[in-house]
This record gives C-alpha cells, sequence and structure tokens, in this order.
C-alpha cells in the first residue's frame, strides 16, 4: 500500500504523526519541528522572518509590526512543496504567531500540482488537543492507534484529577507565556492549572493569550509564577525570568519572595498543542504541589528561578 505523502506545518501535528507510528508518511516539515529526533532528516519547508537572537521586547515589536504588514511571520518553501508533492498539509489558523498564516497555506496549496488536502487544527483547550489527535488518526487511517493513545493520556489526566479534587489549598498561580512585556496564558493553560490543584484567575481560558498590565499581577499575587514562554527553551527562558525584577514591586511579590518562580521549556511543552501536553501537566502539578507530585523525569523542561537571591545581590 502506499503511504499518504504528509505535510505538517506544526510541531505538535508532527509529533502526532510520529505518535500514531505515521511518521514514515512526513515528506516535509516546518524549522520548528524538533521532536522526535527521527524528524531531523525530513526536509524543511518553512522559515522564519524573525532574526534569531533578538530581546523579548524587539520580538514583540517585529511580530505585531509584521503581523500587520505582511499577514504572517513565516515563510513557505513553495518550489520544495512542489518537488515533495504532499497528499495532506496540516496546518492550523489559530495563531499567525505559530505558524504560517492558513490563508498563505491554502493560497500555496492550490498552486501545486499533487492538490494537497489541507486540514486545520485549531485546539483551543485540551480537551480539543485530545480530539486533534483522533482526527489526524481518521485521516491517516490510524483511528484505533489514536484511540489507544487518548485513553492512555485520559488515565494520566484522571489520575492527576483525582489527587487534587479534594484539596484545601489551590495556591494562586501565574502561568506567563511573555516576560517582556508581559502576557498570560491563554487557550488550555486556566483548566491545566485547575487541573494540577492551583488557581490562575489571569489566565484566558480557551481564548489566546494576550498583553496583560503588571498591576494586575501585582494585585492578584500569585504565589507560584510558571513561565511558559512561546517558542524559548530552557537556558533562554532562564534569562527572560530575570527581567521580572524590572517591574515594581516584583520582589514583593508572593512568588518572588518564596523563591516559588519556575522556568520551563515552553517552546516543547506549554505552547505546542500535541502529545507531550499530558507531560506539561505533570510538570505543572509537580510544580504547584510538590508534596504531592514528583518531578518528572525530563531534561531540560523545568527549573526553579532564585530571583530572591538575585534582588538581594543588587
Amino acid at each position: 500500500m502506499t503511504l499518504m505523502r504528509i505535510c505538517s506545518l506544526l510541531p505538535s501535528a508532527t509529533e502526532m504523526v510520529f505518535a500514531l507510528g505515521m511518521g514514515d508518511s512526513l515528506v516535509g516539515i516546518t524549522h520548528e519541528c524538533d521532536y522526535p529526533p527521527e524528524a531531523a532528516g525530513i526536509p524543511q519547508v518553512t522559515r522564519s522572518n524573525i532574526p534569531a537572537g533578538l530581546p523579548s521586547e524587539e520580538i514583540d515589536r517585529i511580530v505585531s509590526s509584521n503581523l500587520i504588514t505582511e499577514g504572517t511571520l513565516y515563510e513557505l518553501d513553495q518550489p520544495l512543496l512542489e518537488r515533495l508533492a504532499p497528499d495532506l498539509i496540516l496546518t492550523q489558523r489559530l495563531c499567525d504567531v505559530c505558524a504560517v498564516a492558513f490563508d498563505k497555506v491554502q493560497e500555496v496549496a492550490k498552486t501545486l500540482p499533487s492538490k494537497p488536502r489541507v486540514e486545520n487544527l485549531e485546539p483551543h483547550g485540551l480537551e480539543d488537543i485530545l480530539e486533534n489527535i483522533r482526527h489526524v488518526g481518521s485521516l491517516l487511517d490510524a483511528s484505533q492507534r489514536a484511540e489507544d493513545l487518548i485513553a492512555s493520556y485520559q488515565k494520566r489526566i484522571a489520575i492527576i484529577e483525582e489527587k487534587t479534587r479534594t484539596l484545601t489549598s489551590r495556591p494562586r498561580v501565574f502561568c506567563m507565556e511573555w516576560v517582556s512585556p508581559p502576557y498570560c496564558g491563554g487557550h488550555w493553560m486556566k483548566k491545566m492549572v485547575e487541573i494540577a490543584g492551583g488557581v490562575d484567575n489571569l489566565a484566558n481560558a480557551n481564548r489566546p493569550s494576550v498583553r496583560i498590565e503588571w498591576e494586575r499581577v501585582r494585585a492578584f499575587a500569585p504565589e507560584i509564577i510558571v513561565l511558559t514562554c512561546c517558542g524559548f527553551k530552557l537556558p533562554k527562558v532562564m534569562e527572560e525570568a530575570q527581567m521580572l525584577l524590572q517591574f515594581e514591586g516584583a520582589e514583593e511579590v508572593p512568588a518572588v519572595r518564596n523563591n516559588r518562580v519556575y522556568a520551563t521549556n515552553g517552546s516543547d511543552y506549554f505552547s505546542r498543542p500535541g502529545p507531550r501536553i499530558i507531560e506539561s501537566l505533570e510538570i505543572l502539578a509537580h510544580l504547584i504541589h510538590p508534596e504531592i507530585f514528583p518531578a518528572p523525569q525530563l531534561p531540560e523542561a523545568f527549573a526553579t528561578v532564585n530571583l530572591a537571591a538575585v534582588a538581594r545581590s543588587r
């Protein structure tokens, strides 16, 4: 049987295809598809228009400007796509910051001789991510494998829910998707904090992350701050964490004062709505309630940022 030729324009979709045992079907991926390791040899059909190494404020400015002027932050390699001749393109219209704009993908797809089907994966919440896995499974004739995966993920979610359901203490948690300027968590983050035994009243449930005034953060007085910076690996997020001290009154925020500021690998986990969102939830449960949940054995996934010590040394 001839394998379907798939082009994934989302790191999360690439992970889904591999998790479903269909990695051999992938003929093209994005420049950000870095997991699993087997993805390394697949041709990359995108590139970013944002220069590497810029400070957060400059990235935020360029992103806002480019979305207005260009409508997208990424470029598609159309000649390469033509040579790869995909039957199916997996993409999304949820966030133009995260992937090639959906309209651009459709426009290019119409010109390809292979006439690929374009599928939109658009998860707004945790359940939607699982439903996306089910949908991709149906597209790849791997529905049973998808159901097995979903069942295993739901079991892991239920284990956490069972342990946090009767908690009498639910700390205030601020999941921060960007540090400078500050952005709250969006889409699935509020629900994940709730499942993990915390409360994030600043998060945007089932809606995109948005810029938030620091005074709202101070008023909320989070007992725990989890940095889930979109697109950044752990070392970069550790650097970003230092910028928290530039905000007025940051040293008096309970999370900073009590050494409960955590950096995470947002790129691989929290901002990637694929199979590893379950590991993200397990990380969050440990960070919020370490007395209940042991640390997941995931290298370069999270770390404590001792801002109180940094503040004292100034």
